[in-house]
């Protein structure tokens, strides 16, 4: 099965969010397997914006295993693209579209590496759950979100999950690495509402007026670094980074690690880079929206401005993150939660898993890729994973790429000009291959659950 064809297919798809409209590229999907003689199922609460679950049996050798991927792709309006975005060109080696990398060229993989074991007659270990879901663009309340809260039943017994990067790629020092994303930050969208004296606009303001308010607010929360949290996930992933690096990066990645001393954004980083690795050690947030009124003469009683918040993982709650910004704006200003990204009881599952499953993933990147490094990473985005997190499902992000060091592919995420090399569909088609062979059977309490091989419907 060729994933590069695949991902074309699924790029024609024009399932931009707002609105979705996913229906045909789901139906499209399971067309696919139906043909290969693999039963699925299409549930969800809106009919323009199924979510398809489908079950490969496995050997009965292991629990099973979820890979989960989402259909719909963020919007292309006010850029401008080299090629059209729907059409999934190849260039220069290259597949071009939204979704190559976000993520239609990974459930382009996903499939491939499914339909190719299964036209061969390979069992895995375990079965293996496929869900393609709508709305991951715009807060999985009709995907992921539907299916943990309607249909945890599917997910039975399931003790790993695979899904996408989250846009923690990163390459440093000349050195490619392979990302194993074991962690993301979650949502914390707040509101704040300013309110004071109004009036006509061709007078001298009174003090106090909410346009003054907001000043000083953009002043305290623009380009803010909140206090310092180093995690264990973290430590984990500077340590990798230190240790792969050359110097004088390795020195400043473990300057990161070791407390308020070094509490600045290493020089020898590049910005980009160390904007997102400083964005691991604390909470973050940025004034993104404000709102008032739209007359010119009029000085507004009230205005509106709402903060892009995120979350550490682990036990930090909103009330936690709302109390540092207290500490810089003060008490005064109303302070609303606008949405708050799924939390996973730390009770349930409080730190990433490293252990076998994860091994088997760095391993198969040793021997795919000699000369790159596999690293744990934690993302400061959020995918669908914090949702099948709350299962007690381990989720991972491993999608793997080859591309050069410094390429960049992966800031094209949700920008113009999305493409991925032709070779690293394979690469990665071939990778998730393997694992589908290898992967473990696991402990804990979890694996004991394990269902039946045969496949009844889900």
């Amino acid at each position: 099965m060729d994933p590069v064809a695949l991902a074309q297919d699924l790029i024609r798809f024009d399932t931009t969010n707002p609105p979705g409209n996913e229906k045909a590229c789901v139906e499209y999907v399971r067309d696919l397997l139906a043909a290969a003689g693999v039963e699925s199922r299409l549930l969800g609460s809106d009919p323009n914006r199924p979510n398809l679950v489908a079950r490969f049996p496995g050997r009965g050798e292991a629990p099973p295993l979820l890979l989960h991927a989402h259909s719909d792709v963020v919007p292309v309006t006010g850029q401008q693209w080299t090629h059209p975005p729907f059409e999934g060109r190849i260039v220069d080696g290259h597949l071009w579209g939204r979704g190559a990398i976000d993520m239609k060229g990974g459930l382009a993989m996903m499939l491939a590496a499914l339909l190719g074991l299964h036209a061969a007659g390979e069992r895995p270990a375990g079965d293996v759950i496929l869900a393609v879901v709508a709305d991951e663009e715009d807060g999985s309340k009709a995907g992921a979100g539907y299916l943990v809260r309607e249909h945890p039943e599917l997910f039975e017994g399931v003790r790993y999950a695979i899904g996408e990067e989250g846009g923690a790629g990163m390459e440093l020092g000349g050195v490619r690495m392979h990302p194993i994303v074991v962690g993301e930050k979650r949502a914390g969208w707040l509101r704040v509402t300013l309110r004071g004296p109004g009036g006509h606009g061709s007078r001298l303001s009174p003090p106090g007026t909410p346009i003054a308010q907001l000043a000083r607010l953009l002043t305290a929360l623009t380009e803010v670094r909140l206090p310092r949290h180093l995690t264990p996930a973290v430590d984990r992933m500077l340590t990798a980074l230190a240790a792969a690096l050359p110097e004088p990066l390795a020195q400043d990645l473990s300057r990161m690690r070791v407390g308020r001393a070094y509490d600045v954004i290493p020089t020898a980083l590049p910005l980009e880079e160390g904007l997102y690795l400083d964005s691991l050690l604390r909470h973050t947030v940025n004034p993104t929206i404000v709102r008032t009124t739209e007359k010119i003469n009029v000085i507004p009683a009230e205005v509106t401005v709402d903060l892009d918040g995120r979350i550490l993982p682990g036990g930090f709650t909103v009330d936690d993150f709302v109390a540092e910004i207290r500490e810089l704006i003060g008490p005064e200003p109303v302070i609303e939660l606008l949405l708050e990204g799924a939390r996973v009881d730390p009770a349930t599952i409080a730190e990433p898993e490293f252990g076998a499953f994860y091994d088997t993933m760095a391993a198969i990147l040793l021997k795919a890729d000699p000369d790159a490094v596999p690293v744990p990473m934690v993302s400061p985005a959020s995918t669908d994973a914090r949702l099948f997190a709350q299962l007690g499902i381990r989720c991972y992000g491993w999608l793997p790429m080859k591309v050069p060091a410094g390429s960049g592919y992966r800031r094209l995420l949700h920008c113009a000009d999305e493409r991925i090399p032709v070779e690293s569909l394979h690469f990665g088609t071939e990778c998730l291959t393997e694992l589908l062979r290898t992967f473990p059977a696991g402990t804990g309490p979890r694996a004991a659950k394990a269902p039946g091989t045969g496949f009844t419907g889900c």
